[in-house]
């Protein structure tokens, strides 16, 4: 059993760590430390979890082997480094950091350490990504040529102006440090890493300083190709569409995964709901544990970082940029 205390006690936080308390025989949270200590009494109370405002003192003990981090992506960086120099294990929240640079240092120190980063990307654990992935790799749907994402929502317009989710500084390019690089993330897990986006990134409503819509084109080193967008002032959506050379897979939400192939019907597969935060989170324990390595590894981590990067130097330029992959 893995002893983790949980950093960041956030609406998110608090969802992580329910997801696996009192469920889990490979986890458990066995600490809080978050901020405002007096925000999270009620969660205490409820889980009999205890809430402090000390991260040092978190680190220094050895009962704690682990540390979930779900705080501001700013605060990342110094976190996990912290946390390596301690001996912890150590998952993230994604996104890691806003530049590879800073990634890699992360990443850097956990290698030296001898500890596990493991960056979290929950929507890697829904059945219908891994069924499409699974598709790809047994040649069902033939060679990979592109995909189509669109994962957006409201945001934009729920985050009030004050909060660090409504700050371009802290969330550049709307909705990609959100939601995003969830669908980044599937895209490298499908297709490899990104070498190339020629992104736009605009605001049409919102009085946030935040973009509404950022779209972008993008290219892979193995040749494929898609197109992404997040928008932050509409209603939801998350959908993925993958094309190979013998047709093509499409998830609807979370659990709709819908099926064409050349000369075939299309048929339609509903996978029941799937708690994919205790997934993540029970992934990182079974890697700790050596029982299988994490499935979101450095090469995609750093390379969806230096994509996001990109993103940026890509609406400065109004054309395409290239994208570290290595």
């Amino acid at each position: 059993m893995l002893n983790a205390a949980i950093v960041g006690l956030g609406e998110w936080g608090q969802r992580l760590a329910r997801s696996v308390h009192g469920k889990s025989d490979k986890l458990r949270i066995v600490r809080g430390v978050t901020r405002t200590v007096t925000k999270a009494a009620e969660f205490s109370r409820m889980t009999g979890i205890p809430v402090g405002a000390d991260y040092a003192s978190v680190l220094a003990d050895p009962a704690i082997d682990a540390v979930i981090i779900a705080t501001p992506h700013s605060q990342h960086i110094d976190q996990v480094v912290a946390a390596a120099a301690a001996g912890k294990q150590v998952f993230v929240e994604k996104p890691l950091a806003l530049r590879r640079a800073d990634a890699a240092m992360a990443f850097d120190a956990c290698a030296r350490a001898g500890v596990l980063l493991a960056v979290g990307q929950n929507r890697r654990f829904l059945p219908g990504v891994q069924e499409i992935h699974r598709l790809l790799r047994a040649d069902e749907l033939g060679r990979l040529l592109h995909m189509e994402a669109n994962f957006s929502g409201s945001s934009g317009a729920r985050h009030a102006a004050s909060t660090w989710r409504a700050s371009a500084h802290e969330s550049p390019w709307g909705g990609m440090t959100g939601k995003g690089l969830h669908m980044s993330d599937l895209m490298i897990l499908l297709a490899g890493p990104i070498a190339e986006v020629d992104a736009r990134s605009t605001r049409h409503v919102l009085t946030a300083d935040l973009d509404d819509v950022t779209v972008m084109l993008i290219g892979f080193a193995s040749g494929a190709t898609a197109t992404l967008a997040t928008l932050t002032a509409t209603a939801d959506l998350f959908r993925l569409r993958v094309f190979g050379s013998k047709g093509w897979a499409e998830l609807e939400g979370h659990n709709r995964l819908r099926l064409a192939r050349i000369g075939e019907a299309e048929c339609v597969v509903d996978f029941p709901d799937a708690d994919i935060e205790r997934a993540e989170l029970e992934a990182f324990a079974d890697a700790v544990a050596g029982r299988e390595g994490f499935p979101v590894t450095r090469m995609a981590a750093e390379n969806n970082i230096a994509f996001l990067e990109a993103i940026g130097r890509s609406v400065a330029a109004v054309g395409p940029v290239a994208v570290q992959t290595a």
